[in-house]
């Protein structure tokens, strides 16, 4: 597996540890990139919240450049303390671990969000996201225009429906990455 770094803001260059015994499926560096580019102004002062976390490479980008805070939410022990060594070791503030599983802590009351970031293990079935409960959940989580990143098989999307509006959806290889938010965050 290739080292992971920080790709910009203040953790810039800095290495990210992965968990030595637990698979993972780091997002790449060029998949991140892309994601960051893509919200640059929506990230300086978001809340940020990163589901399935693994490395914590997500948020911590997000914090990096700005984020105001970051929740991961990671149900692997191992990857969580991790998570929490690379945040140490990066020396960013705002971030917060929580060991657990993603549908469980979406479905608790709590705080909003202006960016949440999925990506949980692929389903490699085609067809569309649309039904699964992650989103229902998600979108109960989000501030309004607040924006929702979904890394799935490429083979499967979120079709742009009465439910939701996709800002984008480009595929890499079998990434795929889907942008959207809910239909009533919609300009009018």
């Amino acid at each position: 597996m290739s080292r992971l770094r920080v790709i910009s803001g203040s953790a810039g260059g800095l290495l990210l540890q992965s968990p030595k015994r637990h698979e993972l499926r780091p997002t790449q560096d060029r998949i991140r990139q892309v994601i960051f580019s893509s919200l640059a102004e929506q990230v300086p002062g978001a809340r940020v919240l990163d589901l399935y976390a693994g490395t914590g490479s997500i948020g911590i980008e997000a914090l990096s450049r700005g984020a105001s805070r970051a929740v991961f939410i990671e149900q692997n022990r191992e990857a969580a303390d991790c998570i929490r060594e690379n945040l140490r070791h990066c020396r960013l503030e705002g971030g917060e671990v929580r060991q657990g599983d993603a549908l469980a802590y979406l479905t608790e009351a709590g705080d909003l969000f202006d960016l949440i970031f999925a990506d949980p293990p692929y389903d490699k079935a085609r067809g569309t996201l649309n039904q699964h409960p992650l989103l229902a959940r998600m979108a109960q989580r989000l501030c309004v225009n607040g924006t929702i990143v979904w890394e799935h098989f490429a083979e499967q999307q979120v079709l742009q429906d009465a439910n939701w509006n996709v800002l984008r959806h480009r595929t890499y290889g079998e990434t795929g990455l889907t942008f959207c938010q809910p239909a009533r965050n919609k300009a009018a």
